[in-house]
This record gives C-alpha cells, structure tokens and sequence, in this order.
C-alpha cells in the first residue's frame, strides 16, 4: 500500500514538473524559482509577524475555553493570555493527568485552530521532530520520469531535494501552517536529553530551523507553544528562561466537580460531587497511581451507564478496574476498611460541597 502511495505521488509531481517545463526551452524550474526554503518563508514571515491577536482579552479567552469545557483558575487564565499576547512559550509542569496536555488541545479549540504534537520519548531525533527526506517516492520518481530527463544530475539532484518529496515532521508543520498560529504542544519534554531540549531551545528562538539539503525555513506564522513536564528530570534554565511557567496540580474538589459537570453534561450535583471526593480521597492516600482527571471522567460515564447515582463499598469490586491501575494500588483497595473509608470520605466531601453551594440561599433567606 505505501509503495503504491508514493507511485501515484510520483506520477503527479512529474504531471506538474512537465507542465511548468512546457516552453519553447523545455527545463524544469530553478531550487530558487520552486522551493528553496528560505526565500521562500521569509517574506512571508516578516508580513505577517506581529499581526494576529487570537484574543482580545481576558474574558474574551475565558469564554472560548469555557466553550472548549476546559476550567482555568484565574491565576492561569492571565497567564495564558498574557503568552498568547507576548508570543511566548509555556511551560507546565505537574504530576501526570492533572491537565497539562488537556490545556494545549482546549487553546486550540478556543482558537479555531490545529495542534501540532511532538509527543517526546527516550531517543527520539531531529528527524523525528522536524522530518526527512521521502527516499522511496524519490526512487519512484526518478523510476518514472528519470528518463525523460534532458538536466544534468546536479540540478535533478536539487529537484529532489525540495519539500515535494519531504515528509514533514510536526515542528515543520507548525512553521509552516499559514491559516493562522497554530498550537505546537511538545508533550513530556522531560523524557528527552539535553541535547533534543537544546535544539527545540534554538528552534524556538529564532522560529526557523535548518535542513541539510533543503535550507532554512521561517516560520509563517509562529506558533503558540505549550511544553509539558512530570518532572521526570529537571529542564534546563535556559529553556525555563525563555518560557512563562505554570504548576499544574490536581483540581480542588470544588474545580473537580465543576471540571466533571461540564465534561460529562451532567446535572446530578451529587454524583459529581462525590466523584471529585472520592478523586481527592484516593489522591491523598499515597496511591502508587493516582487517579487522573480522565480516569475520573470514565467513571463518571460509567457510573451513568450503570444508572448509579452513589457508589457505595458493595461496588468495591466492580470499580476496582477503574480506580486501581497497578497490583500494589488492586490489593490496599481490596482491603474492606479502605475501600469503605474512602466511599465515607467521598460522602463526606460530597455533603460539604452540598453545604457550600447552600449556604448563599440560607443567607439570604435570613
């Protein structure tokens, strides 16, 4: 299936190369006259430098997200804004699941725009982030049309040498998406050596990047830029320097229940409060896995499958797969005073919250 792919790529690129070759001096365009890269952008990138603004105001920002069915604090929303504005980096930091990665995906719905992910692991490589050549439709190409061919090698050679037969990687994406700025989330930046850290520094600080053979590439339009970490290692201060941070935690119970309120279109006040209680019970008993914000949004939707408005410790074992992810977590919940501690605490935060919410209407009855 791919070989068949890049011979029909091929038939079409050697379709347009004729067709551009068609006068009285048959010859294929010029590296500069097609896509040299870097006259190419760089025209384009000093126009539009500096002319987007995608939110007008804070509250303009805190309406889109709303939208989105993301919950920001304050503090955050400011923040956000603020890089959005000034164009630079974010860099969020926090323990896995409590909304990092959830965060550049809800920008960009507010936005009306794509993401590009750089999803980082142990050896990852340039190559991977910014691309390569397409040897196979290179081959193919010159299978096809390599004999029809009056150039010499060198200038066949630059030919294939173009973004026509380059498979872009997610940061190329991102430089060259033109509709508008673009999210380009590099998640678990923490996974990766110093030296992927360094060159994503580099990439982002002067918004090109440089590839053997096909030259420099600015950016259209510069993306806005959300790093993630779990503080697996410690990002350097270079990079920490160039970027507004954010510390991510896991949501209060009052967040929590707001966050799974609007998530999952629910009005039970009572079911999503004593999931965000039992989210923060079981949080705060040392569990090897915690429980993430999406865990905790797939029981919510299974306990409404189930038609269950109260978990109570007879569902013990029927929840147990969806709470307890690792054999150390399965044995503490499988204990009958745990798991029936926690349901207690959940009740308990759930019960508070009913409280809070009522006390308004108390006052002013008084």
């Amino acid at each position: 299936m791919r070989y068949a792919g890049c011979r029909h790529e091929a038939r079409c690129f050697a379709q347009i190369f004729k067709s551009r070759s068609s006068s009285n001096t048959p010859r294929w365009p010029t590296r500069s006259e097609s896509q040299k890269c870097k006259p190419a952008f760089a025209g384009v990138s000093s126009r539009l430098k500096g002319k987007t603004r995608v939110f007008s105001s804070t509250q303009e920002l805190a309406q889109r997200l709303r939208a989105a069915k993301y919950v920001v604090d304050p503090v955050t929303l400011q923040v956000v804004f603020l890089a959005s504005r000034m164009r630079k980096p974010l860099l969020i930091e926090g323990p896995p699941g409590c909304g990092k990665t959830e965060l550049a995906y809800a920008l960009a719905a507010a936005a009306g725009t794509i993401v590009e992910r750089i999803q980082c692991y142990q050896g990852i490589t340039e190559e991977k982030i910014i691309g390569k050549f397409d040897e196979a439709l290179q081959r193919l190409f010159l299978e096809i049309e390599g004999k029809k061919l009056d150039e010499g090698w060198s200038e066949v050679r630059d030919r294939l040498h173009t973004l026509d037969f380059f498979a872009e990687g997610p940061l190329l994406r991102a430089l060259r998406y033109s509709k508008q700025p673009c999210v380009l989330l590099v998640d678990e930046l923490d996974k990766v050596d110093s030296g992927v850290e360094a060159f994503l520094l580099e990439a982002f600080s002067v918004w090109r990047v440089t590839v053997p053979k096909l030259g420099t590439i600015s950016a259209v339009r510069k993306p806005f830029v959300v790093l993630t970490s779990n503080d697996e290692r410690r990002l350097g201060d270079p990079l920490r320097r160039r970027c507004f941070y954010l510390r991510f935690e896991y949501p209060c119970i009052e967040q929590e229940r707001e966050i799974l309120a609007i998530q999952c279109r629910q009005s039970n006040f009572q079911r999503c409060g004593q999931l965000a209680g039992l989210a923060h019970a079981l949080r705060g008993w040392n569990m090897e896995k915690p429980p993430s914000i999406a865990e905790m949004l797939d029981l919510a939707q299974a306990l409404e499958i189930l038609g269950t408005d109260e978990i109570s410790h007879k569902q013990r074992d029927l929840l147990l797969p969806l709470l307890a992810k690792t054999e150390t977590d399965r044995k503490r919940l499988l204990l009958r005073a745990g798991f029936e501690g926690l349901v207690a605490d959940s009740k308990r935060y759930r019960d508070q919250l009913l409280d809070a919410s009522a006390l308004p209407e108390r006052e002013a009855a008084a």
